[in-house]
């Protein structure tokens, strides 16, 4: 017997800003009550466009934003229907974390931290090649701001050749999920560089500093300048009238001054034993 749809809920027009958030954060409250179970089938993508007032644009991203997460599944010709196996709850963010000036700020001090210790990680790990896709990366933004294009596709695939060669997954599968949210900070701090070209330049020179200390094989210098590369980008937006004046995340200098991270920790114990097999290994590369 095919599942059923789920019964019409009242219906809650959406008015948000990021329509594709809020309809997402609905689907997923329905969820996690039980109104939408295990095996159900949503509403079409029609049904569920007239039901909350939006386009059928916002609900394939919404649906896409929870097929992401493993919440949602297609099954070919049937539709689209509530995972049976949910294994412990997803990461997610509150939806009006993009609306929220604190949050966009706490949204980027998750990103400075993931910055560091993936640049350090890779200044460790990286392979020639990974050094060598690195460097076409930041030709890509190269490319892309002189055609007169934001670059902000070509950013996030930098920072996702970052990742990569940090030799974890687990990075680039955080990066994966933040991307809904750096995308829209990435596209307004470089559509405001984009009018300063010494920010262009600023930023340009921060990005290729990170890589040639990841290929010298330095990660305390790499951590560095990816901390100082995000700081220096909030510093931007500040003067941009983009963030608060008054630094939320104040007093961070000096506890990096003070005291060692993870990954300072961990190189410190394990460098002499990673460092020749990731010499080796860029050799082979």
């Amino acid at each position: 017997m095919p599942s059923r749809p789920s019964s019409p809920q009242a219906s809650q027009r959406l008015v948000a800003e990021r329509l594709s958030d809020r309809l997402a954060a609905l689907l997923l409250a329905q969820i996690d009550s039980g109104a939408l179970r295990p095996g159900d089938r949503l509403p079409t993508e029609q049904q569920l466009a007239a039901r909350h007032g939006v386009s059928r644009t916002v609900v394939r991203e919404a649906v896409h934003q929870l097929k992401s997460r493993a919440l949602l599944v297609s099954r070919q010709g049937s539709g689209v229907f509530v995972s049976i196996a949910r294994r412990g709850r997803t990461l997610s963010f509150d939806a009006d974390v993009p609306e929220s000036l604190e949050s966009v700020v706490h949204v980027r001090e998750v990103r400075r931290a993931l910055e560091g210790e993936t640049a350090a990680l890779a200044a460790v790990r990286a392979s020639r090649a990974q050094i060598a896709a690195l460097r076409r990366a930041l030709q890509a933004i190269d490319h892309s701001t002189a055609e007169g294009r934001d670059g902000v596709a070509e950013d996030l695939a930098f920072h996702r050749a970052l990742a990569d060669a940090a030799g974890n997954p687990q990075f680039g599968r955080l990066l994966e999920f933040l991307e809904q949210y750096l995308a829209e900070a990435i596209q307004v701090t470089r559509g405001h560089e984009a009018h300063r070209l010494d920010f262009m330049e600023q930023v340009r020179a921060e990005h290729q500093a990170i890589v040639d200390a990841i290929e010298a094989g330095q990660p305390q210098l790499a951590r560095r300048r990816a901390l100082q590369h995000m700081q220096r980008g909030d510093r931007r937006l500040r003067l941009a009238g983009l963030l608060p004046s008054v630094d939320l995340s104040r007093g961070n200098a000096a506890l990096h001054a003070g005291s060692k991270s993870l990954v300072d920790m961990s190189l410190a114990t394990c460098a002499d034993a990673v460092r020749p097999k990731a010499i080796a290994r860029r050799a082979r590369a």
